[in-house]
């Protein structure tokens, strides 16, 4: 579970980093990376072009049976139509679960 929680704090990181490479002249903004430990991370990432994405991941059922990192986040950015796009998201024993007003939806699963 360490490796788990070890790998979403690097992946968070170079979400944040690809974040702000993404347009060569974009500034950042607000850069926020808090609370990153054994038990969770957060962190939060704003740029000048428009470009936004935080996210929040910690330990349920911490040292129980069902023991799962849960993560919840957001990235919005803005397209070439000049419409922003946001995706909210739940990553957990579920699996990947975004939202977005863009985004299709599949049928409720019963």
């Amino acid at each position: 579970m360490k490796f788990v929680i070890v790998f979403s704090a690097l992946f968070a990181v170079a979400m944040s980093a690809a974040i702000s490479q993404d347009s060569a002249h974009a500034d950042t903004l607000r850069y926020d990376n808090d609370n990153i430990g054994v038990e969770g991370y957060k962190y939060a990432v704003e740029t000048s072009d428009g470009k936004s994405a935080s996210e929040e991941g910690v330990l349920s059922n911490l040292g129980k049976e069902g023991e799962a990192l849960v993560v919840r986040g957001q990235y919005s950015y803005v397209a070439p139509d000049g419409v922003t796009y946001t995706v909210t998201y739940i990553a957990d024993q579920n699996g990947f679960q975004p939202q977005g007003a863009h985004l299709p939806v599949g049928p409720e699963i019963k």
